[in-house]
């Protein structure tokens, strides 16, 4: 019988595993593969599984939540939401940490410790992939009990799939923010000699207790080498790739400041950022019935029509703002169905904002006379904001304000999700 924490061999029909066993759930079996990934398989196609060794029972002590190292440094909390950045296998003993309190994170990174006093939360574990509207309001109440507490700065952590969206979240739902809050992920497990999790926790530290800077940003590697990490803002960073550990790059914008891992030393790119200060204003209410759709070649009304009945709907067009809608042969007929769909949405009360299928640039529904033809259904656009950014603002916005003010601020920039310097005409033919 086999438990976690073993060494097993998995034999399935074609392919064995080899690996440190971390669960064996009713369809899947998790395993640790020796190259620090973990992989899923199937059970309906696992033929045996051998016990190659047995995992030790181990007492690991880890200090208190609090190290109380230097009473005179700043303080500050580190909340915790799970994620890659706090995975963990001891490879010495086979001892499998699959869910470890969150004090943990200092035990695995005690230079923490040399920088400021620290109090680690579990807030609840929130997979990334998982994550809903709801999650950004109980990460904000969260942050403002901390403040509240004399909290100086804020380390989320959080596995990085959404992580650039749930730090956009909380930008609108911490109205003003008076403090850092940093979003800090790792690409690769804290096990891992290749590991990310401690460069980006450690910077983020140094950044909020070194600086002037206040409000949401994120904090992850600038390069995939271990020399700096990056600051960027919140409203304008997506994950552009899926393992790198320098996925997350500004869209649009410019990073705010890099943090020189081995030299301490930070350099702001820019100087429009929010200082310290001031009071922290919460605002946490989303509204929940707000979607996001993307059109594509061989788009059809039907997928539309599912939103019927939703507060606010943000359409991912194509080029400057373009939907189908035309039929300019037989094979287009079904085009013809997009546009009422459209439309029967905004009679319904759905407040409807284009963006762009681009990764950088912005709507300008102006230049074609179909961007100016959905405009007339009135549907709102969106500058140059990302898909998921307008999504998370115009939940934030249904939440707290009228639906009248709502179709006037979804245009106006308010935590820097729109670049007001990029033109409108930026990339037409001169």
């Amino acid at each position: 019988m086999t438990k976690a924490g073993d060494k097993v061999k998995v034999v399935c029909a074609d392919k064995e595993h080899t690996g440190i066993l971390i669960d064996k759930k009713k369809d899947v079996t998790v395993l640790k593969l020796e190259n620090g990934y973990n992989v899923g398989i199937d059970n309906s196609k696992i033929k045996r599984i051998e016990l190659l060794e047995e995992g030790k029972d181990i007492e690991i002590k880890y200090p208190d939540t609090q190290t109380g190292r230097a009473k005179a440094l700043p303080r500050i909390s580190i909340l915790h939401t799970g994620g890659t950045i706090a995975s963990k296998v001891d490879y010495r003993t086979g001892a499998v940490y699959s869910s470890f309190k969150p004090e943990d994170l200092l035990g695995m990174f005690p230079e923490l410790g040399d920088i400021a006093n620290f109090e680690s939360k579990l807030i609840a574990n929130m997979w990334s992939e998982d994550l809903r509207f709801k999650h950004f309001s109980v990460i904000a109440e969260a942050v403002a009990q901390e403040v509240e507490k004399g909290a100086e700065g804020v380390i989320i952590g959080m596995g990085t799939d959404n992580l650039a969206v749930a730090a956009c979240g909380l930008a609108f739902a911490l109205e003003e923010c008076n403090v850092p809050v940093l979003f800090v992920g790792a690409q690769r497990s804290s096990d891992r000699g290749s590991s990310d999790a401690a460069m980006n926790l450690i910077c983020a530290a140094e950044l909020i207790v070194r600086t002037d800077f206040a409000g949401v940003g994120i904090c992850m590697h600038d390069h995939t080498s271990d020399e700096k990490c990056v600051i960027l803002p919140a409203c304008k960073t997506k994950k552009l790739h899926s393992s790198r550990r320098d996925a997350f790059k500004p869209v649009n914008d410019s990073p705010i400041a890099y943090v020189d891992y081995k030299t301490k030393e930070i350099k702001f790119k820019r100087t429009d950022y929010n200082k310290k200060g001031g009071k922290l204003v919460v605002k946490p209410r989303f509204e929940e019935k707000v979607g996001l759709v993307k059109t594509h070649v061989n788009f059809f009304a039907d997928q539309l029509k599912c939103f019927e009945g939703y507060k606010g709907l943000v359409i991912e067009g194509m080029g400057l703002g373009q939907i189908p809608g035309e039929v300019t042969n037989e094979w287009a007929k079904d085009n013809e169905e997009i546009f009422p769909a459209v439309k029967k949405l905004v009679d319904g009360g759905t407040v409807v904002v284009m963006t762009t299928n681009t990764i950088f640039g912005r709507v300008n529904m102006n230049v074609y006379s179909k961007g100016r033809d959905v405009m007339k259904l009135g549907v709102i656009p969106g500058q140059d904001m990302l898909a998921e950014t307008a999504m998370v603002k115009l939940s934030w916005l249904l939440g707290n304000h009228d639906v009248s003010d709502v179709k006037e601020l979804v245009g106006e920039n308010l935590r820097g999700e729109i670049n007001e310097r990029i033109s409108e005409d930026e990339f037409l033919d001169e």
